[in-house]
């Protein structure tokens, strides 16, 4: 094969955790090779990757050759230095770098994401930017926001980075603690259930979206999602996708967008944040729907047509994360079983073939899919049982 046609039948993923591992198996299902661009050579997407660049994402000569060798490169994960996908798009095209820096940028950054929302007239929590010992005294005046959750604006994910108040006193205390860094503070608001939707937006505006989903988070971290969404009517549904489109819309967005919702105990819906790129809540979708959130990210990337996914099971995730290799007393991980739930009807396995078992760490996820939603949810209970997890 020729250095171009190589060049056009591959393309580049920023990152090399899980979601980028399956991006990886999503390409080269359609033919294509993926180039990883990485610090850790042994991540799970840099295994499955046909080459790997084992760099800072922010080393201009592993960049360039990056843009040498792919037609269009993507991220895997928000925290990616949104410099770097601007030296992408002036090497290889701005239309061949999804999604943009800017967007990237308002995702990454709590307040800029709190702005946007307000900006495209999608309700939020009330909230106040703490960003210097003047914004700190003011948000101890405003109404409303304690008890609240004070969150640092930049690289806090899955329950780090946030810590809860009660009062004025353990508002001041927590913002010390974490280092008086840029923080938001968000009012605790009552929450009956949380949502979650996937958008898949290409560059000619066209956009398509996955089920609505439903997402219970254990300490921070998301533990089962749901579809369909069993709390949410059709009314919650609708909204929730016309808030997601809307809010890709107004930034231009190309490329998979998650958005996460409150929907409170008076029925109001709020976003919660944004993802710019595939989602833990979407991983059902590669056993439950007829296009996967994977397969969306890479006709975004390359301009192909988007269609509507199909769900074509009610379905049941769980994430599995690395307590799951600790038995109560033991100091040495031990693996699973995995016999004894695979051995059920409907369960989908999916490892991601990192090294080490670690409390908290996301090793894999099970899906499980049936003919109806209560035989999803029925399954899935065995499986919690088996593996010893919390009933979902």
């Amino acid at each position: 094969m020729s250095r171009t046609l190589a060049r056009v039948r591959t393309v580049g993923v920023l990152g090399g955790g899980q979601l980028g591992r399956m991006f990886v198996h999503a390409a080269q299902r359609g033919g294509l090779g993926v180039v990883v661009l990485d610090p850790d050579a042994s991540g799970p997407a840099a295994r499955a990757a046909d080459q790997v660049l084992c760099a800072a994402y922010d080393d201009p000569v592993a960049l360039a050759s990056l843009a040498a060798a792919c037609v269009a490169v993507t991220t895997e994960f928000e925290n990616v230095p949104a410099a770097s996908l601007q030296a992408l798009a002036r090497l290889v095209g701005p239309a061949a770098v999804s999604p943009g820096a800017e967007a990237v940028r308002i995702c990454q950054h709590r307040a800029l994401e709190k702005a946007h929302f307000q900006r495209s007239g999608v309700a939020c929590a009330p909230f106040a930017v703490i960003e210097s010992e003047a914004q700190l005294q003011a948000a101890l005046t405003q109404s409303g926001l304690l008890p609240g959750i004070l969150k640092t604006s930049q690289l806090g994910y899955d329950g780090k980075g946030q810590v809860r108040v009660a009062d004025a006193d353990a508002l001041v205390a927590a913002w010390h603690r974490l280092g008086r860094r840029p923080c938001v503070l968000e009012a605790l608001v009552p929450i009956r259930f949380e949502l979650s939707v996937l958008v898949a937006r290409g560059g000619d505006g066209a956009a398509v979206h996955l089920p609505v989903q439903q997402n219970l988070h254990r300490d921070g971290i998301l533990a089962v999602t749901r579809v369909p969404a069993p709390d949410a009517d059709a009314a919650t549904r609708e909204r929730v996708v016309a808030m997601a489109l809307q809010l890709a819309e107004t930034m231009a967005y190309v490329g998979v967008l998650c958005v996460e919702f409150f929907v409170l105990d008076d029925g109001r819906v709020l976003a919660n944040e944004m993802a710019p790129r595939p989602h833990n809540s979407g991983h059902y979708s590669i056993d439950a729907c007829d296009v996967s959130q994977f397969e969306l990210q890479l006709r975004t990337l390359l301009g192909q047509p988007l269609v509507a996914p199909r769900l074509h099971s009610p379905a049941v995730m769980l994430n599995l994360l690395g307590d799951l290799w600790f038995d109560g007393s033991a100091a040495a991980p031990r693996e699973p079983d995995w016999a004894a739930v695979q051995a059920l009807p409907g369960v989908h396995l999916h490892l991601y073939g990192k090294a080490e078992a670690r409390p908290g760490r996301k090793m894999g996820h099970l899906t499980v899919t049936a003919a109806t939603a209560a035989e999803a949810l029925a399954v899935a209970r065995q499986v919690a049982g088996r593996l010893g997890l919390p009933q979902p």
